[in-house]
């Protein structure tokens, strides 16, 4: 209810004065928001334009897509790509849930050593585990019998590899949904003699359900804009993403590319949408009063899940040593000496070493910009006053990378850049392109990285540091970012390792100074030099593996500085 004034008229409520630090705070997100404007909002609006023109560039409506519609070979590719993501997804979901569950509701052994290796497959491009399979289970596969004379080359292989690629993703979420459990409720059942498999069916599942629908979501999304896996191993069986790289490098057809893009681009803001709301609806599972589960020691159990995991493990390890060898092999089949003369990359189309360190330079500028860029976006987000509008605006840019697949997003990045009119038209083909793209891309997990750490800070720091007049860039980089400083480490590392390992996000706006390395096992398995593909692969392996060794390093130094600070 409103106050009334002498008069008996209602005072309205006076606003809250705008400070100078509001205002620095507000220009600093605008600016960030800007940037995501440029270089994500602007390139689909420009690519949806393309795909509504023919090869002329003049306006055609909706013939395209009537074209599209009427190519039965384009058209199917729609239902292969929901079929394998479907098919992944049952499969990939399953596996990561009992892998999970050994992990958190079992007291087996080399719990941390089998998490470790599980997470192998993030380090490492999707085009990788491809080439791996075509070595164990292709014609002069090692392990083709095992096939029963089924084609590794199709919808087969490329299930195998994404399975590969989007395991350690939906491992990550699923273990989440499943350390979060109240013990006491696990007590209640021990106390009413349920047996293990009603105590699996009405407090396990329904606690982790949402983990699930959020993994399921995650992993149907990576597989059906995945174009690595499908380009490598997929034979004649199209797919959309394929799809794009066919129409835009193979046919020079720009219009039809954008639209396969377009298409491409529904179910994955689809599913992106629906786990966003299911996200929403999740509910706290843990009050205050809550007891940490803690498994109790089952023989078959344990036994159980550790045969379970290692065999997973196996796999993983079996697939990645595959692509070493090959690596190393002179010339399979038929000479097994190993060398290094695959190394030589400088003698293969491909890019050469050259190519390799470019990637390196593209992963450091990522990981240093892009931490910036992102957390200083996510400070201002969280912690400004007043506002709303504006902040509620730039959370929504900030989350649309996630629903945009790189295919789409490099395609967008060509309609927009490319065209002479741009005043930013100076940065293509240029390595800053490669980051703004590759920054863009991924920007969305890091965004949400860092507001999980910011909200865990104690909104009175801000308030302290007004009352004493002390302006916010002080209370920033004295006290948010020391606080803050490990998950500022860890979205440094993923932007890093992303930008290592994408290959759909700059296949389209590379330059001949600036092919990156992933897009070098591209070409070399496009130019059938396999062996130089997979030995470029493992080297992207071994730097993310490097990379991961200096987070952990640099991680426990900070925990090891912080405890030190504590005691004191």
């Amino acid at each position: 209810m409103s106050e009334l004034s002498l008069s008996g008229a209602p005072v309205k409520p006076l606003k809250p004065k705008v400070s100078r630090d509001d205002w620095a705070m507000r220009g600093f997100m605008v600016m960030i928001g800007l940037y995501l404007l440029v270089t994500l909002a602007l390139p689909l609006y420009a690519m949806l334009s393309k795909s509504l023109e023919n090869r002329d560039g003049d306006f055609v409506g909706l013939a395209n897509y009537v074209e599209y519609f009427s190519t039965p070979a384009l058209f199917n590719s729609i239902g292969n790509s929901i079929t394998i993501s479907l098919v992944t997804t049952l499969i990939t979901v399953t596996l990561a849930f009992w892998f999970a569950y050994g992990l958190t509701r079992s007291c087996m052994p080399f719990k941390r050593t089998f998490r470790m290796l599980a997470m192998v497959p993030i380090l490492v491009p999707s085009l990788l585990p491809g080439i791996g399979l075509i070595y164990m289970f292709g014609n002069q596969g090692y392990m083709k019998e095992l096939l029963l004379g089924q084609s590794i080359y199709g919808p087969l292989g490329i299930v195998i590899a994404e399975v590969f690629f989007t395991f350690p993703h939906a491992l990550l979420i699923i273990m989440t949904a499943l350390s979060i459990a109240d013990g006491r409720l696990y007590e209640a059942a021990s106390a009413l003699r349920a047996s293990r498999s009603k105590v699996f069916r009405t407090v396990t599942l329904p606690g982790a359900r949402y983990g699930l629908i959020s993994a399921a979501f995650v992993v149907f999304t990576l597989v059906i804009t995945d174009f690595g896996a499908p380009k490598v191993i997929g034979g004649q069986y199209n797919v959309l993403a394929v799809d794009i790289y066919k129409q835009v490098i193979g046919q020079q057809n720009f219009s039809m590319g954008a639209v396969v893009s377009v298409i491409l681009l529904i179910p994955a803001i689809m599913a992106f949408a629906v786990d966003r709301r299911v996200q929403k609806k999740q509910v706290a599972l843990l009050s205050a009063r809550a007891v940490p589960y803690a498994p109790k020691r089952n023989r078959v159990l344990d036994v159980g899940m550790t045969l379970y995991c290692g065999a997973i493990i196996l796999i993983i390890l079996l697939i990645l040593g595959t692509c070493q060898y090959a690596a190393l092999v002179k010339f399979w089949p038929y000479n097994l000496e190993l060398g290094l003369q695959h190394y030589n990359f400088d003698i293969v189309d491909g890019g050469g070493w050259e190519a390799y360190g470019n990637s390196i330079r593209m992963a450091l500028w990522t990981a240093f910009v892009g931490t910036a860029v992102i957390f200083v976006g996510a400070y201002m987000v969280e912690k400004g006053r007043g506002f709303d509008e504006g902040r509620g605006l730039f959370q929504f840019f900030a989350m649309m990378p996630m629903a945009v697949p790189g295919m789409v997003l490099g395609l967008a990045y060509i309609f927009f850049f490319n065209n002479p009119d741009n005043p930013f038209n100076f940065l293509y083909g240029t390595m800053a392109i490669l980051v703004i793209c590759t920054i863009t891309h991924f920007y969305t997990v890091a965004h949400l990285t860092a507001m999980t750490a910011l909200k865990q800070m104690d909104k009175e720091f801000e308030a302290v540091s007004q009352s004493l007049k002390q302006p916010f860039y002080k209370t920033f980089f004295r006290v948010t970012v020391p606080v803050c400083s490990p998950a500022i480490l860890e979205i440094a590392v993923y932007l890093f390792v992303n930008a290592m390992t994408t290959v759909s996000a700059v296949v389209f706006i590379y330059g001949t100074s600036t092919q990156l390395a992933s897009v070098s096992v591209l070409n070399m398995d496009d130019a059938g030099d396999i062996a130089p593909a997979a030995a470029m692969g493992m080297m992207i392996f071994y730097t993310n593996a490097v990379a991961r060794l200096v987070h952990l390093g640099a991680s426990w130094l900070l925990e090891k500085r912080t405890q030190a600070w504590r005691v004191k």
